[in-house]
């Protein structure tokens, strides 16, 4: 009988040869899944950055940022920066006409007008197609680009008045006196106005802030 074999076993169950059985460590299937997530993980991570090295080369990168998004630095990204100024009063020349039956109204408006810093052209009588048919305080005649600047300009001397266009290339503008008119408006309300409209208050801090997370 073998040493080896247990006692009481009367020899039934002997051990022969010279291998001998070996005894394993249960494999550990939390370090196999461990090792096969960070398998992915690396392959993951290998597929991104060849992704970023082609989109340094190839310059994709910054044409999709600069299609989504302007830089707001920028003047084309703030439209008011770009906004061309108003004139002047000296930039601006007015003919003075009048439309009414009173006597003097134009030629007293225009002084006024000279002293406020305006240009003055041509005064007197109205033509025909608006003397005597003007009832309110007056109508601003210009080109068709005067509304965006010399109308402005000039509408803060006289509240109320209609302003329309017609077919002229020259930038001087035409003030029609009418029937409602009584005078121009206060120099003091009339510089205040003016004022205002070249030099708007600032938007709201909460606009502000808005507007800055948009970019």
């Amino acid at each position: 009988m073998s040493m080896l074999t247990p006692p009481g076993m009367g020899g039934k169950y002997r051990i022969t040869g010279d291998r001998y059985p070996r005894m394993r460590r249960p494999r550990n299937r939390r370090r196999i899944v461990v090792a096969m997530i960070g398998a992915v993980a690396a392959l993951g991570l290998s597929g991104w950055g060849t992704l970023q090295l082609i989109d340094v080369f190839t310059g994709s990168g910054g044409k999709a940022r600069a299609a989504g998004k302007a830089d707001c630095g920028t003047p084309e990204s703030h439209p008011s920066a770009t906004a061309a100024a108003l004139p002047e009063p000296g930039e601006i020349t007015v003919n003075v006409y009048n439309a009414t039956q009173r006597s003097g109204l134009a030629k007293q408006t225009a002084d006024e007008l000279k002293k406020r810093g305006f240009k003055v052209g041509k005064v007197g009588n109205a033509p025909a197609a608006y003397d005597k048919k003007v009832k309110g305080t007056g109508v601003l005649l210009g080109a068709p680009n005067a509304a965006d600047g010399p109308f402005k300009v000039l509408g803060t001397q006289l509240a109320g008045a209609a302003s329309e266009a017609d077919k002229r290339t020259g930038k001087d503008v035409d003030l029609i006196i009418g029937d409602a008119f009584k005078s121009l408006a206060e120099k003091q309300a009339a510089d205040d106005a003016l004022v205002a409209l070249t030099s708007p208050s600032p938007k709201p801090a909460a606009s502000a802030t808005r507007a800055t997370a948009k970019c």
